[in-house]
């Protein structure tokens, strides 16, 4: 046995077979859900697998997973480990052109999508390469797919797959310093280690695959994980993988609906929620003190963000809701996984300060050396780390380095260390606009408004907003002869190309675009002439 994150699971499954592995609730509110013990979600996930290769894909084939979240989202993603293939989350607020380039791009053989999305797939499929199976949940006739019900019924629930290496790949995509989204390709077992914790995210990593087993085997239940964020989003699915390694139990919404959320933790005495920042726990905040007042979270020991942090204001009135609660603020990304908690004394005098593991440093992006204490640089990370980005070697080597024997990631943060090896994170090197944890790049919401034929130039810059943390503004010139264009128009001209948190909630007309001598563009103009409208 090695290092492979489906015989770790398969592991598991052996050790406790009938414990609830998963509780699915359907759109909350309706009473609509699922319980599946983990030998029943092994079973389910190897129907999907065998139908896969049944239906011709081959090991190391890359599958789309375009889907909200549901059994069968991470059902499909143990049938691909399972069946050696290749899961890529794909974002399902993608419209056309995105979902075409991402498709080509991932070289996806295999499509898994939620009907709602069909009329997008259709509309994509023409530019998608190598895509030739699709697999439809729920209803729908176009584009014509294989329905989920049909592909799961017609799989073995048996394993008898063949080996499998830890050499497998995991891909997830995430967006690209031009907007493009980019995929990050880790080997399983280096994923293991620096994504899920090597088993024990919280305590000592497991010295052999054997040990994931047998810890759960020596252990009790009694833990539930609830990720309330899509799993499309790499730390959701992440998440899941390490609640099943404990052999505990995973609670999903198929959407977040603050209300139902809280009930849930009620209901199901729920231990662990996971969030993205200020966009998703002041709504929970707001319903503590609206519609649920009173709601039991005596089981509740810990609400983590990743992707966004929760602000000290938010934080404080969640805290005086539900005292006995932890909040985390967690740093990791795609490229590292998990870094680090942001420490009890950050905040907005001292900044976004964070203990980090001892893998990770601050170092000269130039020479890829430490920087002294106090100077700014980049964050970087050694040791299990991914192999790069698929099919953008230009961008690997901007982002991997070697220094001596060991093989370093170069993050996009910019940060300084302290003398006691504590990270204060500055902020993106790039433009990067993070909105509710959703990642917008400026250039490519450029590039759609200068589509427009009114527009003669635009920059794009993020400013602050109280429940997303920021969001995306535009400072927009437009042609002499362009007649009548105001926001609203822009706004629709952008939703046909780019997914809703893209678009600019603010638009601000100007006579003249400020840049550089040399053309660049000047964004701290930008973001303070979009401030102040």
């Amino acid at each position: 046995m090695e290092y492979n994150l489906a015989d770790l699971f398969e592991s598991v499954v052996d050790a406790v077979p009938d414990r609830e592995a998963l509780v699915y609730l359907d759109v909350p509110g309706t009473g609509a859900e699922r319980r599946l013990t983990y030998a029943e979600l092994d079973a389910a996930a190897n129907r999907v697998a065998h139908h896969l290769l049944d239906s011709g894909l081959r090991p190391g084939e890359h599958l789309g997973l375009h889907l909200y979240n549901g059994v069968e989202y991470l059902q499909t993603v143990l049938a691909c480990l399972k069946a050696r293939l290749v899961p890529v989350n794909v974002n399902y607020r993608y419209v056309e052109d995105e979902l075409a380039y991402l498709y080509r791009d991932a070289d996806l053989a295999a499509l898994v999508f939620d009907a709602e999305f069909g009329a997008r797939v259709a509309k994509a499929l023409p530019r998608a390469g190598r895509l030739r199976h699709l697999i439809r949940v729920g209803p729908g006739g176009t584009p014509a797919a294989v329905p989920f019900a049909e592909a799961e019924a017609s799989g073995s629930p048996e394993r008898g797959f063949g080996p499998r290496s830890p050499d497998d790949l995991f891909i997830i995509y995430t967006g690209g310093t031009t907007g493009l989204p980019k995929g990050v390709m880790w080997r399983q077992e280096d994923l293991f280690f620096s994504g899920l914790g090597g088993g024990a995210p919280t305590g000592e990593p497991v010295t052999r695959p054997e040990e994931v087993a047998e810890r759960v085997a020596a252990g009790g239940d009694g833990i539930t994980f609830f990720p309330a964020p899509p799993l499309m989003h790499g730390t959701s699915t992440l998440t899941a993988f390490i609640c099943f390694h404990f052999g505990q139990r995973l609670v999903i919404h198929r959407k977040f609906v603050p209300e139902e959320v809280l009930r849930t933790i009620e209901r199901e005495k729920v231990t662990s929620v996971s969030l993205v920042g200020d966009a998703m726990l002041r709504p929970l905040v707001d319903a503590l003190t609206g519609p649920c007042r009173g709601t039991d979270l005596s089981s509740l020991f810990s609400v983590s963000s990743s992707g966004a942090i929760m602000s000290d204001a938010v934080r404080a009135e969640f805290t005086a809701l539900a005292p006995d609660v932890v909040l985390l603020n967690n740093f990791g990304s795609s490229e590292s996984g998990f870094n680090g908690t942001a420490t009890d004394d950050a905040g907005p005098e001292r900044g976004f300060r964070i203990r980090v593991n001892d893998r990770t440093r601050v170092v000269d992006p130039a020479t890829h050396e430490p920087v002294a204490v106090g100077e700014p640089g980049r964050i970087a990370q050694r040791g299990h780390i991914p192999l790069g980005y698929y099919n953008d070697p230009r961008k690997t080597a901007e982002t991997f380095f070697q220094r001596g024997d060991e093989r370093w990631v170069l993050l996009g943060d910019m940060a300084t260390v302290d003398a006691e090896g504590v990270v204060t994170v500055l902020g993106r090197g790039s433009q990067c606009i993070n909105t509710g944890g959703e990642k917008v790049y400026p250039e490519e919401v450029e590039q759609a408004l200068k589509s427009h034929p009114g527009v003669y130039d635009a920059l794009v810059a993020g400013v602050p907003d109280e429940r997303w943390g920021s969001r995306v503004a535009a400072v927009v010139q437009l042609r002499p002869d362009a007649g009548p264009v105001d926001a609203a128009a822009l706004q629709h001209h952008c939703r046909a190309r780019l997914a809703g948190y893209k678009i600019p909630r603010a638009v601000v007309f100007t006579d003249h675009i400020q840049r550089s001598p040399s053309g660049k563009a000047d964004y701290r103009w930008a973001r303070r002439v979009a401030a102040g409208a």
